[in-house]
């Protein structure tokens, strides 16, 4: 592998070099390794923030301490008024920070809801906030100005419930009339009895008509709407003991009706030996996804970019999280991703922005793990960090 230049903050500067299998794949398939190739083991990482720990950015680009003390943050969204909520998963909470923006500290936090079963996905929508619980989507009333909720809560939309694959997360369609669910799967690879699991639902905003949009999505954990095109792109955690370097993870444009192959296949048509009884009237019709991320780099929370602060390069680009390998003899992700798009496509390959958080891939030990990132109304970029119980505010560097 060579080490890459990549042109950030208008600035050229060195960065860690990604893997072959990271990279978009214009619809042809991609040469992976065969099946069972080894190292096949388990090593999940030991997290342990180094005293001072900070992550690292590309140049022009600073990094501060948004929020600490907090309990295991994942997912992130920011409300039309600035505050930025924050889903305590296993807590059973949705906290609210306040941003008083210029890369400072938040200055202030409440507890919007407690008592929830693992919720995860955030959304704004019609004066309520939407939360993706295990089980169910709730609606909670609430102020805009202050952020404080106004009334109980309303469940909308029963769901296929725990599992291996626990989270839940809800976004809406750029006309505010359809929203979607990803519910992922309960298992590694098995053939799943309830067709909801491993798929994106969708409904409309009170939880009606739901229906199947996508399926074959073994844990598509990130959703988000690309602002130029409006359409649904979907961040994909594939199957674990393949091997080291299979499959990849990956990022892409989902397809009304699509099928993305789990569990008989993946990145198309490649069959997954250990599912004896195959289906290859879906595998015929597999869809190979835009972007290949890594293997098992695990992402999560992604978001386009639609801020100033960064340069124009960034416009409409993703940042996606990636949790980080526990399947790997050598750890792989542990960053937030940044892949460059123009009119809606991706236009060139992922390439790190945020990093440091493996300082050295062949040990287990690791200063934190990414999972969710958003926009702050000031252009800002929000990356929380479950490991490390934190939320870093990414800006320009003044």
């Amino acid at each position: 592998m060579k080490t890459r230049k990549v042109l950030a903050a208008g600035l050229m500067t060195f960065v860690a070099p990604m893997l072959a299998l990271a990279q978009i794949t214009h619809g042809k398939p991609p040469t992976l390794p065969p099946p069972f190739t080894k190292p096949i083991e388990a090593n999940p990482p030991h997290v342990k923030p180094a005293p001072g720990f900070t992550p690292t950015a590309p140049v022009g680009v600073r990094v501060t301490l948004f929020a600490s003390g907090l309990s295991e943050p994942r997912n992130l969204a920011v409300a039309p008024n600035g505050d930025v909520f924050v889903a305590e998963t296993d807590a059973g909470k949705i906290i609210v920070l306040s941003d008083p923006g210029h890369a400072a500290p938040s200055n202030g936090r409440f507890v919007f809801a407690s008592g929830l079963d693992r919720p995860f996905g955030l959304a704004f929508h019609g004066g309520y906030v939407y939360v993706g619980d295990t089980n169910q989507v709730i609606r909670i009333p609430y102020d805009a100005r202050t952020s404080r909720p106004i009334g109980g809560r309303q469940p909308i939309l029963a769901l296929p419930g725990g599992g291996m694959h626990f989270t839940r997360t809800v976004v809406f369609s750029p006309d505010g009339k359809t929203m979607f669910v990803s519910v992922g799967s309960d298992c590694n690879v098995c053939v799943e009895h309830d067709a909801r699991r491993a798929a994106i639902l969708r409904s409309d905003p009170g939880g009606k008509h739901e229906s199947i949009y996508a399926s074959g999505l073994r844990n598509a954990v990130g959703l988000c709407i690309n602002p130029t095109s409006g359409r649904l792109w979907a961040d994909v955690n594939e199957r674990d003991m393949l091997g080291d370097n299979l499959p990849p993870d990956y990022f892409t444009a989902v397809q009304p009706g699509g099928f993305y192959g789990w569990p008989y296949s993946y990145i198309g048509k490649n069959l997954d030996p250990r599912i004896k009884a195959q289906r290859p009237d879906l595998v015929a019709r597999a869809i190979i996804p835009d972007v290949l991320l890594g293997p098992h780099v695990a992402p999560l929370e992604c978001t386009f970019y639609s801020g100033s602060q960064f340069p124009a390069s960034y416009r409409d680009g993703a940042f996606i999280a990636l949790h980080g390998s526990w399947n790997r003899s050598v750890l792989n992700g542990y960053e937030v991703a940044f892949i460059p798009f123009r009119q809606g496509q991706p236009s060139g390959n992922p390439q790190p922005f945020l990093t440091g958080f493996d300082p050295n891939p062949k040990s287990n030990v690791v200063n934190g793990r990414p999972v969710g990132v958003a926009v702050a109304r000031d252009g800002s970029l929000l990356v929380s960090d479950d490991g490390g119980d934190v939320i870093w505010h990414v800006s320009k560097a003044p």
